[in-house]
């Protein structure tokens, strides 16, 4: 997928959020990749309609390229506003000019996540200890549940890099699960949510699961007039995916904000950055 601004209405049948850069109103919405580019497509797209609707702003979604960064694109305002795990926000934030402006609430209406490590029904693997010598996949490099938080539970665990067999980095949490699936891997490191969802269809088991996180969330460019950054906050703490927004909505569920979002702020990833910067993780 190319680094351009995406009309999805043709291909997915679904309104386009924006109509081009010569709409001084446009703003441009990034994201971490989750799942395919399609359905991370087809459930922004229809978020983004949403605070079309709320904001009165027009947006349009952007994809990062494989060999580009998120949060590079987010300080220097190629996006201004952008669905970001805990990693990606830190390190835009550490680069300047970007703020946090909501955290996704989880299926428990709580703003944490946590990762999760698994392998193929009947693997000899059974805990994170049994990984020593073992065909490690990862999520994206910059990916806070599919590398940051599985590199600090194994480094807790005395596990290094240099203490498996091999170490890849797949690109997105469906990618990873599928090198375990078809054999790639001996196990995957990934988002709890999707490592649940192909637990309930008998395709991997968990067998690790770390302790709780600050969720992804929403953070922008602090470009942006602060009053557009009220409107869209305030969007964002009133949108009710389960309820009153639900039918606009496309598999939202399956997202990291199921329940909608709460106010965040920078002092919620402190912990975090600490953590990031003793193992030499944060850009």
């Amino acid at each position: 997928m190319g680094n351009s601004d995406i009309n999805l209405s043709e291909n997915y049948g679904l309104q386009t959020a924006g109509t081009g850069d010569e709409d001084r109103r446009l703003i441009h919405f990034g994201f971490d990749l989750r799942g395919t580019p399609d359905e991370d497509a087809r459930q922004y797209l229809a978020f983004l309609n949403y605070l079309e609707a709320k904001t009165g702003r027009r947006f349009v979604l952007r994809f990062t390229p494989k060999d580009g960064k998120l949060d590079e694109d987010l300080a220097n305002g190629v996006v201004e506003v952008a669905a970001v795990g805990a990693v990606s926000y830190l390190n835009a934030s550490q680069l300047g000019n970007v703020i946090p402006l909501a955290r996704g609430l989880n299926k428990q209406g709580k703003a944490v996540y946590k990762s999760v490590i698994v392998t193929l029904p009947g693997s000899a693997i059974h805990s994170i200890d049994d990984l020593r010598g073992k065909r490690m996949a990862f999520g994206g490099i910059d990916s806070t549940q599919g590398h940051i938080i599985p590199r600090l539970s194994l480094n807790a665990a005395g596990i290094h890099l240099d203490d498996l067999a091999t170490y890849v980095y797949t690109g997105s949490h469906r990618s990873c699960a599928n090198a375990v699936i078809d054999g790639i891997a001996d196990a995957c490191a990934m988002q709890d949510t999707l490592g649940e969802t192909l637990e309930s269809e008998g395709k991997v088991t968990i067998i690790f699961s770390s302790k709780n996180y600050p969720s992804s969330g929403i953070a922008a460019n602090t470009t942006l007039p602060k009053e557009i950054l009220d409107k869209i906050t305030a969007a964002l703490i009133d949108f009710d995916p389960t309820g009153a927004h639900a039918v606009e909505l496309y598999n939202w569920g399956r997202t990291e904000m199921p329940n909608g979002f709460i106010v965040a702020k920078d002092s919620d990833y402190k912990d975090m950055r600490a953590n990031l910067q003793k193992l030499g993780l944060l850009r």
